[in-house]
């Protein structure tokens, strides 16, 4: 009788577990489903085509706005999910993430998408989300300057709030070190092999002095001519606003040499040079991506559509925002 009630408990027990499992693994598929590459294909199907030709314009009066606008989608990411909360201006209920550490007097771009949001507008008025013309910008952007295409799934809603604290918290500082950007790519639910890969984005773009300065008088994994070439233009105090290339030979154009230059300890940040400081974790994946081209660009666009798909606004979550800055 004792072996027949436990039988039964545990029956019930397996039943509700795999119900459990069941519910999770729908509502997980509901999410994903919710985002697609032709979520605009009825609503809005010039969407890709207006924004596609907006990049294009932006990055012809200003090679520089591509990376700006891949960054944007970065940091909007990392806080709270592809949300588009990186745009909103501040406001009497929150001080947003524009003024964060890792965004102020830096993070770009924002004009640009007003332009894309104004013309999207137009032609289907309430309908394309900030935070998917984030995803699809930046993917433009990539694309514009040589590097690789991929799908953009779309679907994604924007916030009605920003965190400048949990931007803070929640990008890695060029300070980082190795276990400090996995941790943080790890709480993303990003793998290492995704973050050798999208720190190839830094094949594009410019750094302020600030943000390699420690780098280049206090590091030892960095190359002494390549750091006396930068003290010359970023000095110990002073100039902080002065400009260096994250790739020294080719900073608009995307290629493999930002991997390729961390072979010869020309990261131009600290935390660039930490993916490549003899730790078996990430070394030879940058070995890997400096050898090969296509493969870099195969995982940067698979790690691209990962990092897009992080905690989205879906459903009756969030809004479409009217005007990117601000909440309707």
């Amino acid at each position: 009788m004792i072996g027949n009630k436990f039988a039964l408990t545990n029956m019930a027990f397996f039943r509700s577990l795999l119900l459990i499992i069941l519910i999770v693994a729908v509502s997980s598929c509901q999410t994903n489903a919710q985002l697609s590459p032709n979520y605009y294909s009825s609503t809005c199907p010039q969407a890709l085509s207006i924004v596609k030709a907006e990049v294009a314009a932006a990055i012809k009066n200003e090679t520089r706005i591509g990376a700006s606008l891949l960054r944007l989608h970065f940091h909007d990411c990392f806080v709270n999910g592809c949300d588009g909360s990186v745009l909103l201006d501040d406001n009497s209920t929150f001080i947003g993430e524009k003024t964060a550490v890792p965004n102020n007097n830096s993070a770009r771009g924002f004009n640009v998408v007003d332009n894309i949001k104004a013309r999207l507008e137009k032609a289907c008025p309430g309908v394309v989300s900030c935070a998917d013309i984030l995803a699809i910008a930046a993917r433009d952007s990539v694309v514009r300057l040589g590097g690789p295409s991929w799908k953009v799934r779309l679907g994604r809603r924007d916030s009605t709030s920003a965190s400048r604290s949990a931007a803070n918290a929640s990008i890695p500082p060029p300070t980082s070190n190795l276990s400090a950007l996995i941790s943080s790519f790890s709480a993303q639910g990003l793998s290492i092999k995704n973050l050798v890969a999208l720190s190839g984005a830094h094949t594009i773009g410019l750094a302020r002095c600030t943000s390699f300065r420690s780098h280049i008088y206090n590091d030892s994994n960095i190359d002494p001519s390549f750091a006396n070439s930068l003290r010359r233009i970023c000095p110990r105090s002073g100039n902080d606003s002065v400009l260096a290339p994250l790739d020294r030979q080719t900073p608009t154009c995307f290629d493999n040499l930002y991997h390729k230059n961390l072979l010869e300890k020309k990261g131009l940040l600290h935390s660039d040079q930490e993916i490549f400081n003899g730790s078996s974790l990430t070394d030879g994946l940058v070995k890997m991506y400096a050898a090969d081209t296509s493969l870099l660009f195969k995982e940067f666009a698979k790690s691209m559509i990962k990092m897009g798909n992080i905690k989205p606004l879906t459903g009756n979550a969030g809004e479409i925002r009217i005007n990117c800055r601000k909440a309707n």
